[in-house]
């Protein structure tokens, strides 16, 4: 795979202010770096950047949803990253968003940072797919969370069934969400969504060149698509609701300008998500 970058923003806070760093390319399997591209926020300038082109989520669009703030010791830097909770002590996330020494997941809010309550998880509660990143489309991991109950504003989304394993939902409709990075060098407060297509793998492949199982596309017509910050957030069908991919990566050129964007299939790794949280339908 050629030409991607991984959908993770950096920022560093001192004094009660925040800075965003944008300033380095990376190639999937570099993943620690964890950077959002400087290149594809100068080509995106212009635009009003945010899960772009997407549309403002009300209280409630996606319960299943937690905001990430990933955290270092005795480090100011902090990455932003989603995750999807699918069960009461496990939320679903990307394998680069569980790099460092603990996370704080904020549940119930369309506001980043913001919920109706955060938990603090170390990483000796982190899973890591094991073949990530020596093997691509396995960067999927889990977090073992505090016990969470399920209301209207803080809820589960369920996987998809084992009888569904070899659906590729090519030409489904998904929405994905998130509270990614702007043009203008800041995150959106307010979480945003984006209804987008799912494409078969031998049309993504015309962008990032070969691609195994474990990676789903999906098209990104008028500069819709996923961006920094986004990283580990859910891809979920409009129609009976399950979640078929975890944000992952995009390409090196930017968000608004038309390649594909990545996720981890989820379908690809019922089994792992099996072994390791006991949940599975």
């Amino acid at each position: 795979m050629n030409g991607v970058i991984v959908r993770l923003y950096k920022i560093v806070t001192a004094n009660d202010s925040t800075t965003f760093y944008s300033s380095m390319k990376v190639d999937l399997l570099l993943l620690l770096s964890l950077a959002f591209a400087a290149t594809a926020a100068k080509q995106n300038e212009n635009f009003n950047l945010r899960i772009t082109n997407g549309y403002p989520a009300y209280e409630g669009k996606a319960p299943y949803i937690v905001s990430l703030l990933i955290r270092t010791d005795n480090s100011n830097i902090i990455a932003i990253g989603g995750g999807t909770i699918i069960g009461n002590t496990w939320v679903l996330t990307a394998a680069h968003c569980l790099t460092t020494d603990y996370v704080d997941i904020h549940y119930g809010s369309v506001w980043r940072g913001n919920g109706l309550y955060y938990h603090r998880v170390r990483k000796d509660n982190f899973i890591r797919h094991q073949l990530w990143p020596d093997t691509n489309g396995n960067d999927i991991g889990l977090i073992r969370t505090p016990h969470v109950d399920f209301t209207s504003r803080v809820n589960k989304v369920n996987l998809p069934s084992f009888s569904q394993r070899n659906e590729l939902f090519e030409n489904w409709w998904a929405v994905t969400c998130g509270w990614g990075g702007q043009a203008n060098g800041k995150l959106a407060d307010w979480l945003q969504c984006v209804d987008l297509q799912i494409m078969g793998n031998n049309e993504c492949e015309r962008s990032y060149g070969s691609l195994p199982n474990g990676v789903l596309c999906v098209r990104t017509p008028d500069g819709k698509s996923t961006c920094g910050g986004d990283s580990g957030g859910p891809l979920v069908t409009h129609n009976n609701p399950v979640l078929v991919g975890v944000t992952s990566f995009g390409s090196t050129e930017g968000c608004m300008l038309g390649k594909p964007a990545g996720f981890t299939r989820v379908t690809a790794h019922l089994d792992w998500i099996r072994d390791h949280s006991g949940i599975a339908y």
